[in-house]
């Protein structure tokens, strides 16, 4: 590897499976030291396991403020100081229309995709600001760029958290913090998440769906890792309030 992160530490929210293990895996062979969180513990144990002692795991509500605040306070003291903040936690909610879909689901997908991603970056920010910088990347989604039926509150989601994003570029650029935040819409990936849409779909309309993939096939989580690490990189330092469509050219088409 290229050690294209060499002396960076970096928190990866929602680590134990997909997009999130595969970023924390990426930076760490790239040389970053990585604290990984998530509520999944058996599954945080499995990505600590990959990362060959470059970082270590927390077990982290991202919809809890003091949780937060608690595990950014062990990220500085075991690292010195964060300059990277990966929000990859995020959830999917069945019946996820405006006919069918409960207050109750909508409440908790909004608390963990939305408000965990702000409280994430909010008090990240004075962190980084300690730090003399940093750069926040927070995971949207293809659906966070168009509607979907079937995926009410997950586009509400999505799409809040990309304006959301540029929001918070904006204000640390103006403010002089040297913190970029950036956001990525992956299309359909072959996570614990992506494949969840296959049980609601059926195989015929799910194959559908992967069909308007122009690429040919589904993503998969390095995919959407090789993006993370670039963003964390000093290689994007001119790359800020935007959102890099990682889609495999579905809204393309």
């Amino acid at each position: 590897m290229t050690q294209r992160l060499h002396h960076k530490t970096a928190l990866v929210t929602g680590a134990a499976s997909g997009i999130g293990r595969q970023s924390a895996i990426r930076m760490a062979e790239e040389g970053a030291l990585v604290c990984i969180t998530d509520i999944d513990d058996e599954g945080l144990a499995g990505t600590l396991a990959l990362l060959a002692g470059r970082g270590f795991s927390l077990h982290h509500d991202v919809t809890d403020e003091d949780s937060w605040r608690a595990t950014l306070a062990v990220a500085l003291e075991r690292f010195g100081k964060l300059q990277i903040l990966v929000n990859c936690a995020g959830i999917g909610v069945r019946n996820d229309n405006i006919a069918a879909l409960e207050e109750e689901g909508w409440d908790r997908l909004m608390a963990v995709n939305l408000h965990g991603t702000f409280m994430g970056c909010q008090q990240a920010i004075a962190c980084m600001k300690q730090a003399g910088g940093g750069s926040l990347i927070n995971i949207s989604s293809v659906l966070g760029l168009r509607g979907s039926a079937d995926a009410l509150s997950y586009c509400a989601s999505k799409g809040a958290v990309r304006l959301l994003t540029k929001s918070i570029a904006v204000h640390c650029g103006r403010q002089g913090y040297n913190i970029r935040c950036n956001a990525i819409c992956p299309g359909y990936i072959a996570t614990p998440l992506g494949l969840s849409v296959r049980e609601s779909l059926g195989d015929e309309e799910f194959q559908r769906l992967i069909d308007k993939h122009v690429v040919g096939r589904m993503g998969v989580a390095d995919d959407v890792a090789g993006m993370v690490v670039y963003l964390a990189s000093d290689e994007s330092s001119f790359v800020t309030g935007t959102e890099m469509v990682v889609d495999g050219g579905y809204t393309a088409g």
